[in-house]
């Protein structure tokens, strides 16, 4: 049984699609998950970005504040139930997350829709900060979203370009199981391979 962290940014596509791995892949087997906060914006912060990814890292800046409000108002698995909620809605079916549709996210997680007021509240930033800075202090350097943390041990990633058949999921998963907790294993990496496969739709709602 391993104790296992996936640290993500909610605005990231390809953690969205390794959280749904993991979380299937777990839910018939002997391991913890738990979704925690990390943050691209606070990773840039200091760097240039590129004009293509600058709606990226605002929407990383706006929704990370209302995402640390619900975490501190319940935790790990407020943090989980809103990140379904609103990832649905982002990532599935291609909305743009204002207030309206912030607000019916929160509602449909169980957490008070009053919490979208937040995300232009700078109040929260430490606590974005002091999350994303646990992430990098387990992976024992700078990285960006996902990081994994299996039994204490940090790697940046998984990174999947779409998600695997139902049956490989818990195959992939005790692979990595393995590999985290075997002595002196570092790192495993492949070339940019592209945006993550995600089917989307238009329709409103989960």
């Amino acid at each position: 049984m391993a104790e296992i962290d996936l640290y993500l940014d909610p605005v990231c596509p390809f953690a969205w699609v390794s959280s749904r791995w993991l979380l299937a892949a777990a839910q018939d087997g002997p391991h913890t998950v738990r979704l925690r906060q990390m943050s691209l914006a606070v990773l840039n912060e200091g760097h240039d970005v590129d004009a293509d990814h600058r709606p990226m890292i605002e929407r990383s800046r706006r929704l990370g504040r209302v995402f640390a409000a619900a975490a501190a108002t319940g935790g790990p698995e407020a943090f989980a139930r809103l990140y379904d909620t609103a990832g649905n809605r982002l990532h599935v079916h291609g909305q743009d997350l204002g207030p309206a549709a912030l607000a019916e996210s929160l509602s449909a997680a169980g957490l008070d829709p009053a919490l979208a007021r937040y995300t232009d509240d700078t109040g929260l930033d430490s606590a974005v900060t002091r999350s994303h800075q646990a992430s990098q202090d387990v992976l024992g350097g700078s990285g960006g979203s996902p990081i994994i943390v299996i039994d204490g041990h940090g790697f940046q990633g998984p990174v999947l370009t779409e998600a695997p058949a139902a049956e490989q999921g818990p195959v992939l998963l005790e692979a990595l199981v393995t590999a985290a907790t075997t002595p002196g294993f570092a790192a495993l990496h492949r070339p940019y391979q592209g945006p993550p496969k995600i089917e989307t739709t238009t329709e409103a709602g989960r």
